[in-house]
């Protein structure tokens, strides 16, 4: 739900990038290029609630290249999702999302002699379906995913895997340096953290600030980037990836915010806990699944989860983005499943400066084919925790401007009074307050609607 509508200018249609390196950024359509005078705190409440475009872009495998067709289709469909439409992207406005994030595994199609060029057919599919989020009026978080691992080489092999990794953000920022603050990148999935370097659950410190310290290194990496590439860029709103996206181990003081010029960015962080509920449909070697969810310890350790980052972050001006949180269905509660959800999501949006991202594969929480939520109770819960937290649009009614060209004329009566006779079953429900419109505020459309009960008299 936007809490403002901010209207940008007319710019021209896109232009299809083809090479690498680019020579021409694409541009988004209609008024998606617009940069606005915001902080990224206000970009982050303005987005509401989000939902994940889960196991379609960032499907991998090496057989995916041996037995697909060759082309982008192959792999956005290898993992179950059928082919995204436009209808399916509506959907998730209609549905009362107002950020989808696009995670991408970008070497999918890239070549391998040592340029790391992507295909354009797979840009341009991306770019895409960016345009129809962007057309919906949502926001785009868009990312690099795991894509096969080479991320985790990094220790042993930081000169090649830094080159892969900046290649990839080289790429993709000069693509859609033209975008709008609409569009958001992404510096990393949950990747950012070596196990090999630093175990966490060891009991000791050895190689943990060195694994901080890559951290530190790639997100820097990041920003330096994007940054530098132009277009838009120098002023685009980035999302930092925390410590393996842990809570825990992001709130940890070897973590760091970049350095930025900009001073744009949002943390990002995943909520999975507990993994019995919110990973595990069975038991495992590490874990034992549960089928329910909502103990009053269980309600508490989300609450002190979202305190930690609000202490640690919001609190400080840096907003947060829970990029993934959510649980699968198989052998869990229904209702549990609900609560969960739902509660994970209060618990951000309560807190100002936090956005929850629900986590959503093939016809999960979302159908694709119906392009409508498959538990109708749980998409009901969820808007209304988005309303509630997140004003709705109204006219400029205090001064009765409500055409928003900064002057009141006939132009507004006009408007008014139309607004009058579309409205002939208006009740004096709360004559005594005045809100005669039970909008909440008392403006020029309840003195209209006086006049005209006062005319009847």
């Amino acid at each position: 739900m936007k809490i403002k509508t901010i209207t940008g200018s007319l710019l021209s249609a896109s232009l299809m990038v083809t090479s690498f390196p680019v020579i021409l950024p694409a541009v988004a359509s209609g008024n998606n290029n617009e940069m606005r005078d915001i902080s990224t705190m206000e970009l982050v409440q303005d987005m509401g609630i989000g939902i994940n475009l889960g196991n379609t872009f960032e499907s991998s495998g090496d057989w995916i290249a041996q037995w697909g067709d060759g082309t982008p289709n192959s792999y956005e469909t290898a993992w179950g999702s059928p082919t995204v439409t436009k209808e399916l992207i509506q959907g998730y406005a209609d549905a009362g999302f107002g950020v989808v994030r696009v995670p991408v595994a970008w070497s999918n199609m890239m070549a391998n002699d040592g340029s790391y060029k992507i295909n354009p057919d797979y840009m341009s599919r991306v770019q895409q379906v960016v345009d129809w989020i962007l057309d919906e009026d949502m926001y785009v978080i868009l990312n690099l995913h795991w894509d096969g691992g080479w991320l985790e080489k990094l220790p042993e092999d930081h000169d090649n895997v830094m080159a892969k990794y900046s290649a990839i953000w080289e790429q993709v920022s000069a693509e859609f340096s033209m975008y709008g603050d609409h569009l958001m990148f992404e510096a990393q999935n949950e990747e950012l953290g070596w196990g090999t370097l630093w175990n966490q659950w060891s009991g000791s410190t050895d190689g943990k600030a060195e694994s901080y310290g890559y951290v530190n290194e790639v997100n820097q990496t990041f920003v330096n980037i994007v940054r530098n590439s132009g277009g838009n860029n120098p002023e685009r709103h980035l999302l930092i990836s925390g410590y393996n996206t842990d809570i825990k181990l992001t709130c940890d003081p070897l973590f760091k915010m970049p350095d930025d010029p900009a001073g744009r960015m949002a943390l990002s962080v995943h909520y999975y806990t507990p993994a019995g509920f919110a990973i595990l449909e069975e038991d495992a070697d590490w874990g034992k699944a549960s089928s329910t969810w909502g103990t009053e310890a269980e309600i508490a350790e989300l609450e002190r989860n979202m305190d930690s980052l609000k202490n640690t972050f919001t609190e400080k001006g840096i907003p947060v983005i829970i990029g993934e949180y959510g649980c699968p269905k198989k052998n869990k509660e229904p209702e549990s499943v609900r609560k969960f959800i739902t509660s994970v999501c209060e618990a951000s949006v309560s807190r100002n400066g936090i956005c929850p991202v629900l986590w959503d594969i093939t016809d999960l929480h979302y159908d694709r084919t119906s392009f409508k939520m498959t538990d109708e109770e749980l998409g009901k819960q969820l808007l209304e925790i988005r309303d509630k937290y997140f004003k709705k649009d109204t006219p400029d009614t205090i001064s009765g401007d409500v055409n928003k060209d900064g002057k009141f004329t006939v132009a507004d009566a006009v408007m008014l009074g139309s607004w009058i006779l579309q409205r002939p079953d208006a009740e004096l429900a709360d004559w005594e307050s005045g809100d005669i419109s039970t909008d909440g505020i008392i403006d020029i459309f309840d003195l209209c609607l006086m006049r005209k009960m006062l005319l009847k008299v």
